[in-house]
C-alpha cells in the first residue's frame, strides 16, 4: 500500500531528522526484517513443566533458569537486521547501506545537527533504499556467542581517529558540527558488539539479504568496507561498491604488502582466494577518502592512520586494475570538496558528496 509521509513525519519515525522545505516523499513501501543467522540448540529436552519447578519460589528469574537448565531449546541470533523503504517510480537498483565499526544504521538516517542523512538524500534520487545492523550490533544484538560489553570511556580517541580533530580542539576548517549538542549526538551513536566479531556471520548475513533481493549496490563504511569486499566478491548479486573510508583491501595471493607498521597501530592488509579478487574485478568500485589526511605521517593519530590506509586503497585499486578491473580513488579535497572527517556522508556537506556519488552511478550506468 501506498504511503505518503510528511518528511517531518518521517523523520520522527526514522530518527532522520528533516529540515524544513525539503518536500514530500512518497513512499511505495517500506518495511524490516531479520536476515540470516543461525540457530543454536541446548543439549537436552523441552519440557513446558519441569518437576523443579515445584516447590520453587515462584521468583520469574528463577522459573527461567530451572526452564533453560533443562534443555532442548533454540537461540536465534547472528542475523543482520534490515530496514527499507522503496520510493515512487523507483530505480531499478537499491543501494545496501553497511555501517562501520561502533556504528549502526543510525549513520546513514541522519547528521549530527539533525539534517537529512544518505537515506533520505538518495530516497529524494529515486533509489531504493537497505539500511544494516550487521550481526551482533544494534537491532541485530542476539549473539550465539558469549560477549561483553565494556564501559571503557573512550569518546577522545575516536575524536582524533575520525579526524574530528585533537580534543577538544576541532580540525580548522573541518565540514562538522562544533556547537556542543551536536557532538553529544555524535557520541551517541557508537554502539557496542553484543558478542565477539564473526566474519562469516557479517558476510552469510548480506549474502542472505542480497539473495533476497536481488541486484543491488553495496554502500559501506570503514570496517564494514572490510567485510564488503568478501560479501561483493562472493555474491554476484552485488552490482557495483560504493566504499567510504575502508579501512583494509583483499590482495591476491602473492601480491599481499607487508604489514604497515606505525605507533598509532598497524595495519595488515588481506589476502582474498583467486575468485573472490577476480569477481572484485568484475564490477565498478570507487573508494572515498575524505580530509585532514597528510601527504606523509605527521605525528597524529588520525593523520597517519589514515595517509596509510589511503596509501594501502591506491595500492589496491592499482593492483585491481592491473588484472582488469574498474576500480577509482577519490580523495575528496582533490575534487575540490573539503573539511570531510571519517563520516564524509553525515558532514556539514554530506548533500555535496551525495551529489558525487550520485554522479558516479550515472557514469556507470547504475542509475537506470
Amino acid at each position: 500500500m501506498k504511503k505518503t509521509l510528511l518528511l517531518a513525519a518521517l523523520s520522527l519515525a526514522l530518527g532522520a531528522c528533516a529540515q524544513s522545505g525539503n518536500g514530500r516523499l512518497t513512499l511505495a513501501e517500506q518495511g524490516s526484517f531479520a536476515v540470516g543467522g543461525t540457530v543454536k540448540t541446548s543439549e537436552g529436552r523441552y519440557d513446558a513443566n519441569p518437576a523443579a519447578l515445584k516447590g520453587n519460589n515462584n521468583d520469574f528469574w528463577n522459573v527461567y533458569q530451572t526452564s533453560t537448565q533443562a534443555g532442548g531449546q533454540t537461540l536465534h541470533g547472528d542475523h543482520a537486521a534490515v530496514f527499507y523503504q522503496i520510493p515512487e517510480r523507483a530505480r531499478s537498483l537499491p543501494l545496501v547501506f553497511l555501517h562501520g565499526y561502533g556504528g549502526s544504521m543510525r549513520a546513514w538516517q541522519t547528521t549530527p545537527d539533525g539534517r537529512e542523512g544518505f537515506q533520505n538524500i538518495f530516497l529524494r534520487k529515486r533509489y531504493p533504499v537497505y539500511l544494516v545492523d550487521q550481526s551482533r550490533r544494534g537491532q541485530a544484538g542476539r549473539s550465539s556467542a558469549e560477549g561483553k560489553i565494556a564501559a571503557t570511556p573512550d569518546d577522545q580517541f575516536w575524536f582524533a581517529q575520525f579526524r574530528i580533530g585533537t580534543y577538544p580542539n576541532f580540525n580548522p576548517g573541518v565540514a562538522f558540527p562544533q556547537d556542543q549538542a551536536s557532538l553529544q549526538q555524535f557520541f551517541r551513536t557508537i554502539t557496542p558488539d553484543t558478542g565477539p566479531t564473526d566474519a562469516a556471520a557479517i558476510t552469510g548475513s548480506m549474502g542472505a539479504l542480497f539473495d533476497k533481493i536481488g541486484g543491488g549496490i553495496l554502500v559501506t563504511h570503514s570496517a564494514g568496507g572490510a567485510f564488503g569486499w568478501l560479501i561483493a566478491g562472493q555474491n554476484p548479486n552485488v552490482k557495483a561498491v560504493a566504499a567510504y573510508e575502508p579501512g583494509n583491501f583483499p590482495f591476491p595471493e602473492g601480491e599481499v604488502p607487508p604489514v604497515m607498521e606505525n605507533r598509532f597501530g598497524n595495519i595488515a592488509p588481506m589476502k582474498a582466494d583467486a575468485d573472490t579478487f577476480r569477481r572484485l574485478t568484475q564490477i565498478p568500485i570507487v573508494i572515498y577518502f575524505g580530509d585532514f589526511i597528510p601527504d606523509a605521517p605527521n605525528g597524529t593519530q588520525g593523520g597517519d592512520q589514515w595517509y596509510l590506509r589511503m596509501k594501502l586503497a591506491q595500492d589496491w585499486v592499482n593492483t585491481v586494475n592491473r588484472h582488469g578491473g574498474k576500480a577509482t580513488l577519490v580523495h575528496l579535497p582533490k575534487v575540490g570538496i573539503k573539511g570531510n572527517t571519517h563520516f564524509p556522508f553525515s558532514d556539514l556537506n554530506n548533500q555535496e558528496v551525495a551529489e558525487h556519488l550520485a554522479g558516479w552511478l550515472k557514469e556507470q550506468g547504475l542509475d537506470k
